[in-house]
């Protein structure tokens, strides 16, 4: 495989793993392409390191080169605390989604912004557990239908929506950086995703951005469809910095 077979691709992304290991029409493929493109243009490739939690997250495994790992479910956020603590000077990257990232990640997440421990997470949020067959997640949308909530979620038995970045805002610092973009606007959340980066860099503060994104697997959308959910979640989870 040459480098002309993809092209314009960043040199941090690993050609051997391409195309990407996600569904078609996922939202993880532009992501990643994004925070590839930005980690070149800050030049830190050689300083970066890149740990991904279990869930569709973990598929990113051999996506880039430069150290990866993959974390025990929810422990990402805790292993780059530690990574960060060790190499003080590296740049740690922890991708994962809003399982990882809301449920049973949730402590690690809340108490490294309590900390202020300066790593940069961005949580993928589709609405759903992705991985395991689309089930009900803290992020599901009232009346949403999932495989565990066939007749649309009900608040009374699964809970209201979670709003990471806000609960986050409730413990931060002044100067950590919390926000929320989407996938639908690739250049915008490009935007969001160097200034994650390079607020851990330059500040030394914890760094959150929350990415809404596509799931027409376990949505059950065709591209159409899929935009008009897209569309109806940006209209639940507002987008912004905090």
């Amino acid at each position: 495989m040459t480098k002309n077979t993809f092209p314009n691709i960043p040199k941090c992304i690993n050609l051997k793993s391409l195309p990407h290991k996600f569904c078609p029409g996922c939202g993880h493929g532009i992501i990643l392409k994004m925070l590839g493109q930005v980690i070149d243009e800050l030049n830190i490739l050689d300083k970066s390191v890149f740990l991904m939690d279990i869930g569709c997250s973990l598929l990113a495994w051999d996506y880039f080169n430069l150290p990866s790992s993959q974390t025990h479910h929810g422990r990402t956020t805790s292993t780059a605390v530690g990574y960060k603590l060790a190499k003080p000077e590296s740049v740690v990257i922890a991708y994962m989604g809003d399982g990882g990232g809301y449920a049973i990640g949730l402590q690690n997440l809340i108490h490294a912004c309590l900390r202020n421990n300066p790593i940069s997470v961005f949580l993928v949020n589709n609405t759903n557990y992705a991985m395991t067959g689309g089930q009900v997640a803290p992020t599901t949308m009232i009346g949403q239908i999932t495989d565990t909530t066939p007749s649309g979620k009900n608040p009374e038995i699964s809970g209201n929506i979670l709003s990471g970045p806000k609960l986050l805002a409730k413990v931060a610092w002044k100067n950590a950086y919390l926000a929320r973009t989407t996938v639908s606007k690739p250049l915008v959340m490009k935007t969001f995703i160097r200034k994650c980066l390079s607020n851990q860099i330059n500040n030394r503060a914890f760094s959150f951005l929350e990415i809404l994104s596509f799931c027409p697997t376990n949505w059950h959308t065709n591209a159409k469809k899929t935009l008009e959910f897209m569309q109806k979640m940006e209209n639940t989870f507002p987008l912004g910095e905090i």
